[in-house]
């Protein structure tokens, strides 16, 4: 009786500390568009993935990446993005976020190549599937960048699955 009663204590803390770390850790991955906004502009295609520690269940850190390709006016271009800071969620079955990132970009094709100051402006709103997953129906951000000295505003439009342990 004793061995049984220590099991299913045993069993129910172990539960309750998975289920109360869960949720801290948030990994999106997936198809991510981007209208260049340079000269030449043009749309590229590709992949972005990020990293959310949540500090609390509304407010975390983001750390994100990604890379566009394309040819805009027969140019073979690459844009890369690496930023980061804060997200505020709004934990619910359908959940809308915000976020405020910076870092830096890096642009090969268009013109050479050049690095960057990089600003990230955004939005989104994921849908629960399972417990542990997401799908991020839809990501916009605005995105501003200075290459070769002059100013872009460029828009991403990103798509994929969010995983949360």
């Amino acid at each position: 009786m004793t061995r049984r009663l220590v099991f299913w204590l045993a069993a129910f803390f172990l539960a309750s500390l998975t289920a109360r770390a869960q949720d801290k850790v948030e990994l999106f991955g997936g198809y991510s568009y981007e209208h260049y906004n340079g000269s030449p502009s043009g749309n590229l295609n590709g992949w972005e993935l990020s990293g959310q520690y949540k500090f609390a269940r509304w407010l975390g850190g983001v750390a994100d990446v990604d890379a566009h390709y394309g040819s805009p006016s027969g140019v073979n271009t690459k844009a890369v993005h690496f930023l980061f800071g804060p997200q505020i969620s709004f934990p619910a079955r359908v959940s809308p976020f915000f976020h405020v990132l910076i870092g830096g970009a890096h642009i090969r094709g268009v013109g050479g190549t050049n690095t960057s100051f990089s600003t990230a402006v955004g939005a989104g709103l994921d849908s629960r599937i399972a417990p542990f997953l997401s799908w991020r129906i839809i990501q916009f951000d605005y995105l501003g960048t200075r290459f070769f000295h002059v100013t872009q505003n460029d828009a991403r439009i990103s798509t994929g699955l969010v995983v949360r342990f």
